[in-house]
């Protein structure tokens, strides 16, 4: 019998977070964080990363697993995951994924095999010197001529999947985004894939005040403590929230400026996690504008109950 999994995404603040507290008290659920950067110690009110007294005693995984400095890969979140999905089936609970990076989400409910992908060692080493040289947009440009359509799929400023891409292809002389739909088109688990959606001005509004928030919960000291600890050039530090205000620490725009474009690109963010997550997922879409009401949650319940017959209540 397959591993039962309940996963839930959405784009920022549309109220992920909430719903799987609620459902991991209702189904014996312990959540893990699909988040790319939630991985990152010290990175808390920037990623929105769930609090103790969120996360009301339901145990959570991959959160604080890794220093800023460090790199962390979709293929490493497979490895780390998996497991912990079986983990959690055993002791009989139920595992959710929760999170907004589509790419984290879909390795583990497609399974691709990254194993196979080669690699060149020192291919990838000039690209990462390379970057540094010529900036994250010319890297991204680069992809674009040989490959397009990984580039239109990859954002700039995830750099380490740029060069990633890159080595592949650079490699084997195909382009990527030829070779990473190897996936299987079942999914090894019973699955209840849970889209959350919201009316975008609605959404919009919720970012806005999300960030208003972040400002007076201490986002400017956080990122601050990252800056002057000299960590520059890192995966982490490429995230919505902390490369803006580097760039006001570096005196390039005011702290007005800044917090207004920290605005804009967290709802171009969650645009764009919207329209991956309708295209590339199986997710069944529940609407969130008038917030988690009675009614919703039970809509959503009955549909996981429908697809995990075999769920604990």
């Amino acid at each position: 019998m397959k591993e039962q999994l309940i996963v839930i995404v959405g784009p920022t603040a549309v109220g992920k977070t909430a719903l799987s507290i609620k459902l991991a008290k209702k189904y014996h659920g312990e959540v893990i964080s699909g988040d790319s950067m939630q991985v990152y110690k010290g990175m808390d009110i920037g990623t929105a990363k769930v609090t103790d007294e969120e996360q009301d005693g339901v145990p959570h995984y991959l959160i604080d697993i890794k220093h800023p400095q460090e790199s962390f890969s979709v293929a490493e979140f497979q490895d780390t995951c998996i497991p912990l999905i079986s983990q959690i089936n055993r002791k009989k609970h139920i595992p959710l994924l929760v999170g907004g990076t589509g790419l984290y989400v879909n390795a583990i409910t497609k399974q691709y095999q990254f194993e196979s992908m080669p690699t060149d060692e020192q291919y990838r080493q000039e690209l990462e010197q390379l970057v540094s040289e010529i900036g994250n947009e010319s890297l991204h440009n680069k992809l674009r001529e040989v490959d397009p359509k990984a580039a239109e799929r990859i954002h700039p400023n995830n750099v380490r999947r740029v060069i990633r891409a890159l080595e592949v292809t650079h490699v084997t002389q195909i382009p990527f985004s030829e070779q990473q739909g190897e996936e299987q088109t079942e999914s090894p688990y019973s699955l209840a894939f849970i889209g959350l959606t919201m009316d975008r001005e609605r959404l919009y509004e919720r970012i806005n005040q999300r960030v208003d928030l972040m400002m007076e919960q201490g986002l400017l000291e956080e990122v601050r403590a990252l800056y002057d600890a000299g960590i520059r050039g890192c995966q982490s530090v490429q995230a919505i929230g902390y490369k803006e205000l580097y760039d006001y620490f570096e005196g390039n725009s005011s702290l007005d400026e800044t917090i207004d474009l920290l605005k804009q690109n967290s709802r171009r963010y969650a645009k764009r996690q919207l329209t991956w997550f309708r295209n590339k997922t199986d997710a069944t879409w529940f609407d969130m504008t008038d917030g988690l009401t009675d009614q919703t949650f039970q809509e959503i319940s009955s549909f996981i109950e429908g697809k995990l017959p075999f769920i604990s209540k």
